[in-house]
């Protein structure tokens, strides 16, 4: 992916509206292995899609290939028509925010600092401004606070504004992530594994929470081990299995499909990577993950 150019006109919905995004061949390769395989998956307004497989499926991959972490080998990544430049902040500025699997919250800061720090994407006020404290960006610093606060509220956690994140039970830790990642105005919010950790009621806390975030007119990519979450919560779910995408449709179709019950429980396809060619592609996730975390925030 080069540079923010219009893409082809995409497939609208049967209700007429586009995609918000829009992933047509996307492939990934570390070296000679390939993690993710041709996969094409289009989200539209307002609509939650869930996105499922065992492990080593790709679905991580994936992610890091829509929010430009990974650029593809080959394949595009288009939010609303335009494509998406290969770095993180960008993607962000475009319109698309992203939790993840390991919560990557700043332990020392609080709550309320947390959120703040998600809302520097929409904040116009300049480094000569923010130094000088002038009226610009107090404006700017109170409208960020009122709105951090809204967010807060909206999540549950508006009495733990001044508390150290640090503090927080796992389950508001994973809560104050989507507040920060709400806090960017997305028009579209990836989820990987909201759930991981928490209890019953926790989950089904998150599914409310998800489905508000549905309601404020936000669409929503959702990757989850948890199926009864998954199948409860979305319109429609893609299953990837060794990369490639084997099947989408509504929750009900896909838990019929004969192969994804075969996928869940091991059973091989023709040609499928075994134990060692997997543990392979992982390792070369986890390099690709190191320099990332080094880059993402060089503009």
């Amino acid at each position: 992916m080069t540079g923010m150019t219009t893409s082809p006109t995409t497939t609208p919905a049967p209700d007429g509206t586009h995609p918000v995004l829009h992933a047509t061949g996307v492939t990934m390769r570390f070296g000679g292995l390939t993690a993710v395989r041709s996969v094409d998956l289009a989200v539209h307004p307002r609509e939650i899609v869930g996105l499922i497989g065992p492990n080593g499926a790709g679905k991580t991959t994936f992610f890091n290939c829509l929010t430009g972490l990974y650029t593809p080998t080959e394949g595009t990544v288009t939010y609303r028509d335009t494509v998406l430049p290969p770095k993180p902040h960008l993607v962000t500025q475009a319109g698309i925010a992203r939790t993840f699997q390991n919560i990557r919250l700043f332990a020392n800061m609080t709550v309320l600092e947390n959120v703040l720090v998600g809302r520097h994407t929409r904040t116009k006020e300049g480094l000569f401004s923010a130094l000088l404290r002038g009226p610009g960006f107090k404006k700017a610093e109170r409208e960020s606070t009122r709105r951090a606060m809204e967010l807060l509220d909206f999540t549950g956690l508006a009495d733990k504004a001044d508390h150290l994140s640090r503090n927080l039970p796992y389950g508001e830790q994973r809560k104050l992530e989507i507040a920060r990642a709400l806090a960017s105005d997305p028009g579209l919010l990836l989820l990987d594994e909201p759930t991981a950790g928490m209890n019953p009621q926790e989950t089904r806390a998150t599914e409310a929470l998800v489905r508000a975030i549905r309601d404020q007119g936000i669409a929503v990519l959702v990757i989850e081990h948890d199926m009864r979450f998954i199948f409860n919560l979305c319109d429609r779910v893609a299953v990837l299995v060794q990369g490639e995408k084997l099947t989408e449709g509504t929750s009900d179709a896909v838990q019929a499909d004969e192969r994804v019950i075969a996928a869940y429980l091991g059973t091989p396809f023709e040609g499928a990577p075994g134990q060692e060619e997997l543990a392979e592609v992982e390792a070369a996730e986890a390099q690709a993950d190191a320099r990332a975390d080094l880059t993402e925030d060089t503009p």
